[in-house]
């Protein structure tokens, strides 16, 4: 078994964050996200900028995609906060940044980040190196999938309130869940307080994908498989909603690359959007 006291994020959440901090560092404002504290929990080598993996023009496509996702997300989250909601769950959070780029929104949510207990710990120690620390509301949720635990039940003992409704994110996780693992996450959150909300994102079959992001993205399902965390479930948007009516959801969405493109990156000379058809976002309201 891994020593999971302090084992460091998988490859994947790091590079999400140097994306991040990439969209900042590269691309001309407005910035669709400023994210750099990802960067700093990081704090890879000098040469960072030029992994083949940070090319600023061959993946510009799936920075685009991760920081439009993620803005997404946060606008959800501060537009439901302004309707009372008070409870944000974060599955799979990796280096999510929002409680510490974000607080006078935060401190007045009840924020869960649920994850693998080693890349949690590692990430306790460095927000605390960096003097963000842990606030009281704050709650870092340890869940070691491997060994079978019940994300569900290790929430509630963090003290999340299962009466009163949620907005509940989970993004680049659902491609290496099987559909079975989605369908039951998806019952779990609809069981959820009324008013609750979730987002999910999911990645479409590579031969339906943009032609121009299909290489890339078959060179992360490579890479994915040659690291032990192969891509497992693909979904289209009709079969996506359909598994989130047959969880018992009142409302589901589908929110397409394109209508991301169109409300963050409209009006930009740059070329800088997220690909169509490629990773793409689910909704839905208990």
């Amino acid at each position: 078994m891994h020593d999971q006291r302090t084992m460091a994020p998988d490859s994947t959440a790091v590079r999400v964050a140097l994306w991040r901090a990439m969209h900042v560092q590269v691309d001309p404002p407005p910035h669709v996200l400023e994210d750099e504290i990802g960067l700093r929990l990081v704090a890879p080598d000098d040469g960072w900028r030029r992994r083949p993996d940070m090319d600023p023009h061959a993946t510009s496509g799936f920075r685009a995609s991760i920081v439009a996702r993620a803005r997404f997300i946060e606008d959800l989250v501060v537009e439901r906060a302004g309707h009372g909601v008070r409870q944000y769950v974060i599955l799979g959070a990796g280096l999510d940044t929002f409680a510490q780029r974000r607080p006078e929104i935060a401190a007045g949510l009840r924020i869960f980040e649920v994850d693998q207990p080693g890349p949690q710990a590692w990430k306790r120690q460095r927000l605390i190196e960096l003097g963000f620390g842990i606030p009281e509301w704050l709650h870092l949720v340890p869940v070691d999938f491997e060994a079978g635990w019940s994300w569900w039940e290790r929430l509630v003992a963090a003290g999340f309130d299962a009466g009163q409704p949620a907005v509940v994110a989970s993004t680049g996780v659902s491609m290496y869940l099987t559909k079975a693992a989605v369908a039951a996450t998806l019952r779990q959150v609809a069981a959820l307080a009324p008013r609750s909300t979730l987002a999910m994102s999911f990645l479409l079959p590579l031969e339906l994908a943009d032609p121009e992001a299909r290489p890339g993205l078959q060179q992360a399902e490579k890479g994915a498989r040659a690291s032990g965390t192969p891509f497992i479930s693909f979904f289209t948007p009709a079969e996506m909603l359909a598994l989130a009516r047959e969880a018992g959801f009142r409302d589901v969405q589908h929110v397409s690359a394109a209508t991301l493109a169109r409300r963050y990156f409209a009006g930009r000379t740059d070329g800088l959007r997220p690909p169509d058809n490629a990773e793409e976002l689910l909704v839905a309201t208990t």
